[in-house]
Protein backbone atom coordinates (compact mmCIF):
# COMPACT_ATOMS: atom_id res chain seq x y z
CA UNK A 1 0.00 0.00 0.00
CA UNK A 2 1.33 3.36 -0.68
CA UNK A 3 2.19 5.93 1.69
CA UNK A 4 -0.36 9.07 1.56
CA UNK A 5 2.59 11.35 0.81
CA UNK A 6 3.31 9.67 -2.24
CA UNK A 7 2.55 11.90 -5.49
CA UNK A 8 1.55 10.35 -8.80
CA UNK A 9 1.00 12.04 -12.22
CA UNK A 10 -1.37 11.37 -14.62
CA UNK A 11 -0.44 12.17 -18.33
CA UNK A 12 -3.17 11.78 -21.53
CA UNK A 13 -1.56 11.56 -24.43
CA UNK A 14 -4.50 12.68 -27.03
CA UNK A 15 -4.08 15.27 -29.50
CA UNK A 16 -8.36 16.00 -29.46
CA UNK A 17 -8.30 16.14 -25.68
CA UNK A 18 -5.07 18.58 -25.62
CA UNK A 19 -6.80 20.95 -28.27
CA UNK A 20 -10.21 20.99 -26.09
CA UNK A 21 -12.22 18.98 -28.66
CA UNK A 22 -12.64 16.16 -26.86
CA UNK A 23 -13.64 15.53 -23.06
CA UNK A 24 -10.57 12.79 -21.31
CA UNK A 25 -12.24 10.04 -19.37
CA UNK A 26 -9.34 8.19 -18.99
CA UNK A 27 -6.85 10.29 -17.12
CA UNK A 28 -9.18 11.31 -14.57
CA UNK A 29 -10.65 8.28 -14.16
CA UNK A 30 -6.68 7.02 -13.33
CA UNK A 31 -6.47 9.57 -10.75
CA UNK A 32 -9.47 8.59 -8.79
CA UNK A 33 -8.33 5.03 -8.55
CA UNK A 34 -4.70 6.38 -7.84
CA UNK A 35 -6.10 8.59 -5.15
CA UNK A 36 -8.56 5.86 -3.84
CA UNK A 37 -5.18 4.04 -3.02
CA UNK A 38 -3.89 6.76 -1.31
CA UNK A 39 -1.89 8.50 -4.26
CA UNK A 40 -1.95 12.47 -4.22
CA UNK A 41 -2.37 12.68 -7.55
CA UNK A 42 -2.76 15.39 -10.66
CA UNK A 43 -3.76 14.66 -14.57
CA UNK A 44 -1.85 16.93 -17.08
CA UNK A 45 -3.04 16.68 -20.86
CA UNK A 46 -0.70 16.66 -23.73
CA UNK A 47 -0.63 16.42 -27.57
CA UNK A 48 0.56 13.21 -29.58
CA UNK A 49 4.05 14.66 -29.83
CA UNK A 50 7.01 13.05 -28.41
CA UNK A 51 8.77 16.32 -27.11
CA UNK A 52 5.52 17.16 -25.41
CA UNK A 53 5.10 13.54 -23.92
CA UNK A 54 8.80 13.30 -22.81
CA UNK A 55 8.20 16.90 -21.37
CA UNK A 56 5.47 16.17 -19.14
CA UNK A 57 7.04 13.17 -17.50
CA UNK A 58 10.06 15.23 -17.35
CA UNK A 59 7.87 17.86 -15.49
CA UNK A 60 6.14 15.70 -13.21
CA UNK A 61 9.17 13.88 -11.94
CA UNK A 62 10.45 17.26 -11.06
CA UNK A 63 7.67 18.19 -9.25
CA UNK A 64 7.88 15.00 -7.03
CA UNK A 65 5.94 12.09 -8.53
CA UNK A 66 7.38 8.70 -8.33
CA UNK A 67 4.86 7.35 -9.89
CA UNK A 68 4.02 8.39 -14.16
CA UNK A 69 1.37 6.85 -15.54
CA UNK A 70 0.76 7.85 -18.65
CA UNK A 71 -2.73 7.11 -20.74
CA UNK A 72 -3.16 6.79 -24.82
CA UNK A 73 -0.35 6.70 -27.40
CA UNK A 74 0.50 3.15 -27.03
CA UNK A 75 -1.21 1.43 -29.96
CA UNK A 76 -0.20 1.51 -33.96
CA UNK A 77 -1.60 4.67 -35.53
CA UNK A 78 1.00 7.12 -37.43
CA UNK A 79 0.57 9.06 -33.81
CA UNK A 80 1.11 6.86 -31.26
CA UNK A 81 4.33 7.22 -30.35
CA UNK A 82 4.33 7.27 -26.10
CA UNK A 83 6.51 4.61 -26.19
CA UNK A 84 8.72 6.59 -28.18
CA UNK A 85 8.84 9.61 -25.72
CA UNK A 86 9.17 7.05 -23.12
CA UNK A 87 11.83 5.37 -23.91
CA UNK A 88 14.87 7.43 -23.96
CA UNK A 89 14.03 8.41 -20.09
CA UNK A 90 14.09 5.23 -18.42
CA UNK A 91 17.39 3.97 -16.86
CA UNK A 92 15.61 0.76 -15.99
CA UNK A 93 13.26 -1.15 -18.18
CA UNK A 94 10.64 -3.45 -15.86
CA UNK A 95 8.97 -5.11 -19.07
CA UNK A 96 7.06 -7.49 -16.54
CA UNK A 97 4.75 -4.36 -15.48
CA UNK A 98 3.46 -3.77 -19.28
CA UNK A 99 3.35 -7.35 -20.18
CA UNK A 100 1.36 -7.86 -17.19
CA UNK A 101 -1.21 -5.43 -18.04
CA UNK A 102 -1.58 -6.68 -21.70
CA UNK A 103 -2.60 -10.01 -20.35
CA UNK A 104 -4.98 -8.57 -17.76
CA UNK A 105 -6.26 -6.13 -20.50
CA UNK A 106 -6.32 -9.07 -23.11
CA UNK A 107 -8.65 -11.56 -20.76
CA UNK A 108 -11.34 -9.06 -21.79
CA UNK A 109 -10.45 -7.90 -25.13
CA UNK A 110 -8.06 -9.70 -27.40
CA UNK A 111 -7.18 -5.53 -29.06
CA UNK A 112 -5.40 -5.22 -25.71
CA UNK A 113 -2.37 -7.35 -26.85
CA UNK A 114 -1.74 -3.99 -29.56
CA UNK A 115 -0.86 -1.62 -26.77
CA UNK A 116 2.90 -1.48 -26.85
CA UNK A 117 3.55 0.42 -23.51
CA UNK A 118 6.20 0.11 -21.55
CA UNK A 119 7.37 0.47 -17.75
CA UNK A 120 10.39 1.54 -16.26
CA UNK A 121 12.61 3.65 -13.99
CA UNK A 122 13.47 7.68 -14.70
CA UNK A 123 14.94 9.10 -11.41
CA UNK A 124 13.17 7.96 -8.69
CA UNK A 125 9.97 7.41 -10.18
CA UNK A 126 8.25 4.07 -11.74
CA UNK A 127 6.99 5.07 -15.08
CA UNK A 128 4.08 2.99 -16.86
CA UNK A 129 2.28 3.52 -20.18
CA UNK A 130 -1.64 2.59 -20.67
CA UNK A 131 -3.56 2.49 -23.24
CA UNK A 132 -6.22 5.18 -23.09
CA UNK A 133 -9.39 3.66 -23.11
CA UNK A 134 -11.24 3.66 -19.98
CA UNK A 135 -11.29 -0.10 -19.68
CA UNK A 136 -7.25 0.00 -20.31
CA UNK A 137 -7.40 2.35 -16.92
CA UNK A 138 -9.66 -0.39 -15.17
CA UNK A 139 -7.42 -2.94 -15.91
CA UNK A 140 -3.72 -1.49 -15.90
CA UNK A 141 -4.47 0.38 -12.51
CA UNK A 142 -4.46 -2.36 -10.11
CA UNK A 143 -1.43 -3.78 -11.89
CA UNK A 144 0.51 -0.65 -11.70
CA UNK A 145 -0.62 -0.39 -7.77
CA UNK A 146 -0.03 -3.58 -7.63
CA UNK A 147 3.32 -2.96 -7.48
CA UNK A 148 3.92 0.73 -7.35
CA UNK A 149 4.90 0.92 -3.58
CA UNK A 150 7.37 -1.78 -3.43
CA UNK A 151 9.22 -0.26 -6.25
CA UNK A 152 9.50 3.75 -4.32
CA UNK A 153 10.63 1.68 -1.14
CA UNK A 154 13.26 -0.23 -3.18
CA UNK A 155 14.09 2.77 -4.82
CA UNK A 156 14.66 4.82 -1.39
CA UNK A 157 16.77 1.98 -0.23
CA UNK A 158 13.99 -0.69 1.06
CA UNK A 159 14.09 -4.27 1.15
CA UNK A 160 12.53 -7.00 -0.29
CA UNK A 161 10.33 -7.31 2.45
Amino acid sequence: MSRPTDQAAVITVSDRAAAGTYADASGPLAAELLGAAGWTTSVTVVPDEQDAIAGGIRSAIDAGARLVVTTGGTGIGARDVTPEATAPLLRLRLPGIAEQIRRVGAEKLPQALLSRGIAGICGDALIVNLAGSPGAVRDGIPVVLGVAAHVVAQLDGGDHS
